[in-house]
């Protein structure tokens, strides 16, 4: 009777953990930077929903946007150190820490966000870039072109930006000092209030922003300089020990909603510059384009950012020439 007894306990235990085991979830935090009204901070948590869908609730992720959990810089090292699971960033808000990626923001003439995504991964793809080691990349996605946007004085030509001060970072910021602006280099977060309070006379963002981030309620003007259209790459990353966690199962489960997502992300960057652009109308802002002969000169003004990135990469190991030839070419 005894040993009955005993055997039956034994059963009772095995099935207890294997309940217990069962029913257990993996909880992981979101870090993002946009605000939750942000079509692109949507995508994020429609993203979190699909992994919690397929892994059967699995997995658990706790969404934190609009900087709560960390600010965009801060982003990438708090998933490097353990401070988000996960996370969203622009890789632009620490220049010179990805060298190969830096590559896809530059000036080439974007023409839509669809374009530049398919470039980023085209080039995460191809050459695999060894600075994102201490992160498990999940994917990149990269805007429409970033175009000049100002409050009070419109912008013809690269005589009129002289001196003018204009919020830009990474590229962009390299952009506006090349063409004889100010770049002042701050976070999509503090733009809208700079721009108010005149602390800057413009900003160089994808016309998106004029609704994403309300930007079109405080600048007048847009300048039309697609010729030196260029991007900015987001990546959404993963902790690197959290993701070793996780079965082969899994891991393969995440891998197949990124790359459904890469395309989702690619064609709202689109969606929206159409939606920015109307916003940015319907404030009363004006569309100012560039002359032909003027659209030269910018594309001159701006051609050595192309040979000062080449010259950086390869100080750094990459061959800056190779990386930008095959941007060209995919394009």
């Amino acid at each position: 009777m005894k040993r009955i007894t005993f055997i039956a306990f034994l059963v009772f235990c095995v099935s207890a953990i294997f309940t217990f085991n069962a029913s257990a979830k993996t909880e992981f935090t979101y870090a993002n930077f946009f605000p939750p009204t942000h079509v692109q901070s949507q995508l994020a948590e429609s993203w979190i929903k699909e992994v919690e869908k397929r892994t059967n609730g699995e997995i658990s992720i706790k969404y934190f946007p609009a900087g709560t959990l960390a600010k965009g810089p801060q982003i990438y090292d708090g998933v490097v150190t353990g401070l988000a699971d996960i996370g969203m960033t622009v890789l632009a808000y620490t220049r010179g820490r990805f060298p190969i990626s830096e590559g896809i923001d530059l000036p080439l003439g974007y023409a839509t966000g669809i374009q530049a995504t398919k470039v980023a991964n085209a080039v995460l793809n191809k050459f695999q870039p060894e600075e994102f080691n201490d992160t498990k990349l999940m994917f990149l996605h990269a805007h429409g072109p970033g175009l000049i946007h100002t409050t009070n004085k419109k912008v013809t030509s690269i005589e009129d930006l002289k001196g003018l001060k204009i919020r830009a970072h990474g590229t962009s910021g390299l952009i506006v000092g090349a063409l004889g602006g100010s770049p002042v280099g701050t976070g999509m977060n503090e733009c809208y209030q700079m721009l108010q309070k005149g602390v800057v006379e413009g900003s160089m963002h994808p016309a998106e922003a004029n609704k994403g981030w309300k930007l079109g309620e405080v600048v007048k003007y847009m300048t039309a300089n697609h010729p030196v259209g260029y991007t900015t790459t987001f990546a959404v990353m993963m902790n690197k020990s959290k993701w070793n966690e996780l079965s082969p199962q899994t891991q393969k489960i995440i891998q197949d909603i990124n790359e459904e997502w890469i395309e989702k992300h690619a064609k709202a960057w689109d969606d929206i510059d159409v939606a920015g652009i109307e916003f940015f109308k319907s404030k009363g802002g004006e569309i100012i384009p560039l002359a032909d002969g003027e659209a030269d000169r910018w594309k001159a003004a701006v051609a050595p950012i192309i040979d000062g990135y080449i010259k950086k990469a390869n100080e750094k190991g990459v061959d800056g020439k190779v990386v930008v030839d095959f941007i060209k070419a995919n394009m």
